[in-house]
This record gives C-alpha cells, structure tokens and sequence, in this order.
C-alpha cells in the first residue's frame, strides 16, 4: 500500500504529549513507539497479502506505517482513534487508509456501517491497562464478535507496568475470550522496553 514509515519526528513528539496532558487515560503514552516496536508488532501479517486488518488507537501512526508496508493491495485496513488530531495525521500520511474518529468500543457497528469483516488482524495501542474497566470489556466485547477464528490479536504492555493488576486483568480476559494465552516476546530497543503480546483466536 506505500513504504513503511513509523513517524517518529519532533511533530509526533509534541502531538502526543499535547494530547496526554489532555487525556493521559486514553493516549497513556508520552513518546511514539519505536521501529523496533512497530516491526514486531506486525510480524502475524503476512507480508504482501491481502487480509483484513484493524488498528485500534493508532496515534500518530508509529505502527500504522508498518502495517501498511505489510499489507497487499486488495487489503482493508481500517484505523480508528478517538483522538480527531491523530484521525487527521493519519488522513494526511496516508490516504490509502480508512481512519475513523469514533471510540473502539463501537468498533461491530463500524465495520457493519462500512461492510468490512471479518478481520484477520487487530494491531491495538490501546492503553487497556489504564482505560475504565467498563470501556475495555465492550471493546473486548467487539473484538470477540469480529475477529475471526484463527485471526490474530496484537498489543503491547510496557515491562514497569506488566505484572499490575490491571495489567494482568486485560490478559487473563483476553485469553478468555480467545481460547488461549498470547504469545510474548520482549521488545528492549522502545522507550520504555515492552512486551508484544499476541492472541490467535481458537477455531471453534
């Protein structure tokens, strides 16, 4: 769909930290994530086909880039933030893509308005460890009715925060909800260093 770019410039810094003042609970970050972070997070999309992919609060775009530089060019691949800031930055680097301003706890009936589904991947910067537990239970909720069997959920978690009990509650939910527990892998070179975490949903 166009070359892989995460976007770490100065404008992105200052565009986070903007909105993490605003809403510390919904961004939870005050840097973009790394290149080294961004390509992990994608390595359950198979490069150069055409799937189906959703990325939930993308931000800037730091992983959005390395899901574009993935995808065939039959993919879909929607985007949706709640932040209109990011929506537009988004919209600007790469038109390609169908970013949505809306909360991912609607995410059923956007995909219904837009006739997409069901999805192979959902690539999350979601910061669930932080978000009201209500709010994480109906995108979760979402993601159970749309993701299909054999799909792939990614996320990650900063390694300060990981054993949290909140931490440890979106995972024991999400291992619920797909039949399993994710696969981890260790990403040092992002600040801070994290964990990608990937579920693929039980075939039933």
């Amino acid at each position: 769909m166009a070359e892989f770019s995460n976007g770490n410039g100065l404008r992105d810094h200052m565009l986070i930290l903007a909105r993490f003042l605003r809403n510390p609970r919904t961004v939870g970050t005050l840097w973009p994530s790394s290149g080294a972070l961004a390509t992990e997070m994608v390595t359950e999309i198979p490069e150069g086909t055409d799937a189906t992919v959703v990325e939930l609060g993308p931000g800037t775009g730091a992983l959005t880039g390395a899901i574009v530089g993935r995808l065939g060019p039959s993919s879909r691949f929607l985007a949706v933030d709640i932040e209109p800031a990011f929506v537009e930055s988004i919209r600007q680097r790469w038109p390609a893509v169908e970013c949505v301003c809306a909360s991912a706890e609607h995410l059923e009936t956007i995909l219904a308005v837009r006739d997409i589904g069901p999805i192979d991947h959902v690539i999350s910067g979601l910061p669930f460890a932080s978000l009201p537990s209500a709010m994480t239970r109906r995108i979760l909720e979402g993601l159970e009715k749309t993701l299909r069997p054999g799909g792939t959920f990614t996320t990650f978690q900063y390694l300060h925060g990981f054993r949290l009990p909140t931490a440890r509650s979106f995972r024991d939910q999400m291992s619920e909800r797909m039949g399993r527990a994710p696969k981890r892998h260790a990403v040092v070179r992002n600040f801070p260093p994290a964990y990608v975490l990937t579920w693929t949903r039980r075939n039933t």
